[in-house]
């Protein structure tokens, strides 16, 4: 709780760095006028469509390599570390190294993630770096089902869907949407939409 306090924290005063105009980072604007990468042009719908690919092929890598953690002996420690960390320093184990090793390996997705998504966006600003956004992604994982690898991408999916079509229909009020769709999912979908499916498979 105390460490997720203090990244949040860490990371919104480098936002707030950010948007100073002497740091050197383009400010409110960020760094824009992306038109090459690896000497093609973005904006042309092939190297669009190889982008979309390869977004697709790691996000297809990283569900897969998630899984084997997940699966693996590695993983189960790491489950207990979750459910009772005292009872597995109490066996032996030193939970620091395997909570240091996951934080780092998200860390990783979230740079690669960050890597395919500027060049498809042609623009990345300090605001990317707000709060809000950590929120939404635990509203993805809300909302698609916690202690699931697919939940999360189905929340994601479901989740920016309701977004596109809110701030068209109601730009004014899509963060209240965002919220009510929190709530109703905690209050009514503990499991996520997972789990609703779940129980729809059990005879």
């Amino acid at each position: 709780m105390y460490f997720s306090i203090i990244t949040q924290a860490l990371t919104y005063a480098a936002m707030l760095l950010f948007f100073r105009n002497e740091t050197g980072f383009g400010g409110n604007n960020g760094f824009t006028d992306f038109k090459r990468i690896l000497g093609f042009p973005i904006a042309t719908p092939e190297t669009r469509i190889v982008l979309f690919m390869i977004t697709g092929a790691v996000l297809i890598a990283t569900l897969l390599l998630a899984r084997a953690i997940v699966t693996s002996r590695f993983g189960r420690v790491l489950a207990a570390i979750r459910d009772a960390e005292a009872r597995v320093m109490f066996c032996g184990y030193d939970t620091l190294w395997y909570k240091l090793f996951v934080w780092t390996l998200s860390a990783v997705l979230c740079g690669i993630a960050g890597a395919l998504y500027v060049p498809q966006v042609g623009i990345i600003n300090p605001g990317e770096m707000s709060p809000a956004n950590s929120i939404e992604i635990a509203i993805w994982v809300a909302v698609g089902g916690r202690g699931t690898l697919v939940g999360p991408i189905l929340g994601a999916g479901l989740v920016n869907g309701f977004k596109s079509f809110f701030t068209v229909a109601f730009p004014e009020y899509w963060l209240y949407f965002l919220g009510l769709i929190f709530v109703l999912v905690t209050l009514f979908l503990p499991q996520g939409v997972m789990g609703l499916l779940a129980k729809w498979k059990k005879p």
